[in-house]
C-alpha cells in the first residue's frame, strides 16, 4: 500500500537531508573571510561559495562578525578564502600570518595601491580579479611551500608572533592588471633587514640571527 502524498513529501525531504549530511559529513569545513561595509565576517563553510555572493555565504556558512581591533595573530593550516573590495583590511588579516592555501577574490572595482602583503608558509595561491579585470581565476603553486621537517615544531615568539622561515610578498597592484601571475624566490637569506631595507615590515618582525629565510615575490 502506497503512503499518502503528504507522507511521501516528508519522506523525500528526510531522505534529501540524510544524503546531504552523508555527503558533507566527511568533508572538512573551509574558512571564508569577507569584508563589506566596514565589517569583517569570519565564516566556516561546508562547501565552496561562489565568489562575492555575500547572501549565499550568510545562508550556507556559519558566520560571525569580527571587530578589526579584536583580530588576533592566527594561522590557517587548510584552505582560506578572502573576499575584499579594498586593501585596508588585508594587512590586518594576512601580514605575517601562516596560510598554506589562500584564495583572494577582489569583489569591487577599486584600484589597489602598490603595496605588499607578507604571508608566511604559502603553498598555493589563487587570485580572482573578475569583478575588476574580467580575467579568469589564476593559480600559483609554490615549490618550497614552507615545508618543515616532520618532527620540527613551530616556534612561537612573545605576543603571538610565529617564526616564519618562508615569506611571500604579494604585490597588491597585480589586481589592477590582466597579466599572468608570476613569482620568483630568493633562498638562504640570512639578514632580512639588511637585504631588504625598503620593507618596513622587518622593523617589527622578530628576526632570528641563526636562521636563514626563503623570500618569494609574487606579482
Amino acid at each position: 500500500m502506497a503512503p499518502p502524498p503528504g507522507h511521501r513529501v516528508l519522506l523525500a525531504s528526510a531522505l534529501g537531508i540524510f544524503v546531504l549530511h552523508c555527503f558533507t559529513g566527511g568533508q572538512k569545513n573551509s574558512t571564508l573571510i569577507f569584508t563589506k561595509e566596514n565589517t569583517i565576517r569570519n565564516c566556516s563553510c561546508p562547501a565552496d561559495v561562489q565568489d562575492c555572493d555575500y547572501s549565499l555565504a550568510n545562508l550556507m556558512c556559519s558566520c560571525r562578525t569580527v571587530l578589526p581591533l579584536a583580530l588576533e595573530q592566527t594561522s590557517y593550516s587548510d584552505h582560506l578564502t578572502i573576499w575584499f573590495t579594498d586593501a585596508s583590511a588585508l594587512g590586518l588579516l594576512l601580514n605575517f600570518t601562516l596560510v598554506r592555501d589562500l584564495k583572494l577574490s577582489l569583489c569591487g572595482t577599486n584600484t589597489l595601491p602598490t603595496d605588499y602583503l607578507a604571508i608566511c608558509g604559502l603553498k598555493r595561491l589563487r587570485v580572482n580579479t573578475q569583478a575588476k579585470c574580467l580575467s579568469p581565476e589564476q593559480s600559483l603553486l609554490m615549490l618550497n611551500g614552507g615545508e618543515r621537517e616532520p618532527r620540527e615544531q613551530p616556534v612561537w615568539f612573545p605576543r603571538g608572533w610565529q617564526t616564519c622561515m618562508y615569506i611571500s610578498f604579494l604585490d597588491l597592484a597585480l589586481f589592477n592588471r590582466k597579466s599572468s601571475l608570476k613569482a620568483y624566490s630568493i633562498e638562504n637569506v640570512a639578514s632580512l633587514a639588511n637585504n631588504f631595507p625598503y620593507f618596513s615590515y622587518f622593523e617589527t618582525f622578530p628576526i632570528l640571527s641563526n636562521e636563514s629565510y626563503v623570500i618569494t615575490f609574487i606579482y
